[in-house]
């Protein structure tokens, strides 16, 4: 089974109550398609870069089955930048600097087998550009989900709610699910989220867990208790990349398996915040995942 995953491939520099990272690796696509590679391969990439990206990083994503033939590296162009700082409580944070620079033009382009992959994740991007990749398919995915933010809310509605008639599954937070749905109740809002077209809908809270929602039922997936946290920078994407990977692997689109998903997205998170950047994500083992998958089914025991 393959997977299709659209987003941005970028630098970041990260200040946390834990310490500072500069100019290190990020951006959506990356922590989606290195925590998805665990599960299942390829995992195709549509992104864009400038030609100060680290080809070592590129080196170990095509060694993890990644596919960058979609990436386009653009020649004397700078690569996303975002700086950003968290404040104490890990769940908040001040964006400092935002270049967009290759990303400004970015035009995805889908290689022709690419155009006929299983599974799209489409990461936290302008919605013009989620279209853009939707319409250049030439057949529907078998599951198709979708992250966006309260950026694309306040700047881009009516585009969003074009892309959310479109897709299976909408992942975002709980604040970005009241905004949208006008409800602060999450049952309510996930009823009228569910109305704009996504059968399933995913609301992280973070140190919290998340909750999946599917036509009157729901599932809570509590969070990990760390004894530490280093950057929560990319744990939400490396979610959706845990989450699709398993539904990829698995071949399996129902709500059971959507919940196990929702585990195995929730613990590839839970690597994801130990160390800065994806570096906690490099070099982990089936055993590794299964252990820290089980830990998580013993919180819910009883």
């Amino acid at each position: 089974m393959s997977l299709l995953t659209v987003g941005t491939v970028a630098f970041d520099d990260i200040e946390t109550p834990s310490g500072r990272a500069e100019k290190v690796v990020g951006g959506a696509c990356t922590y989606i398609s290195l925590a998805a590679s665990y599960f299942v391969t390829p995992v195709r990439v549509v992104s864009v870069v400038g030609d100060d990206f680290p080809e070592d990083t590129l080196d170990y994503l095509r060694r993890r089955g990644v596919d960058l033939e979609g990436l386009q590296v653009k020649k004397g162009e700078k690569s996303f930048f975002w700086a950003g700082r968290y404040h104490s409580n890990f769940n908040s944070r001040d964006t400092l600097d935002t270049q967009l620079n290759v990303l400004a033009t970015f035009d995805p382009i889908l290689p022709e087998i690419y155009r006929k992959s299983d599974y799209l994740m489409l990461g936290n991007l302008t919605p013009q550009v989620q279209i853009r990749v939707l319409e250049q398919l030439t057949h529907r995915p078998k599951l198709v989900a979708l992250d966006t933010m309260n950026f694309w809310m306040d700047i881009a509605l009516d585009d969003l709610k074009k892309v959310l008639e479109k897709v299976d599954v909408l992942t975002i937070n709980d604040e970005e699910a009241r905004q949208l749905s006008g409800e602060h109740s999450l049952l309510k809002a996930a009823k009228v989220i569910h109305d704009m077209g996504p059968k399933y809908l995913i609301i992280k809270k973070g140190e919290h867990g998340a909750l999946l929602f599917h036509r009157g039922q729901i599932f809570f997936a509590p969070a990990l208790p760390l004894a530490e946290v280093i950057d929560p920078t990319g744990a939400g994407d490396t979610f959706a990349g845990g989450f699709m990977g398993w539904i990829a692997k698995t071949g399996d689109t129902s709500f059971d398996n959507m919940k196990r998903a929702v585990i195995y997205g929730s613990a590839m998170a839970s690597f994801c915040v130990e160390q800065f950047s994806i570096e906690r994500l490099k070099g982990l083992t089936p055993a590794m995942i299964e252990n820290r998958v089980e830990q998580f089914a013993e919180l819910v025991k009883f």
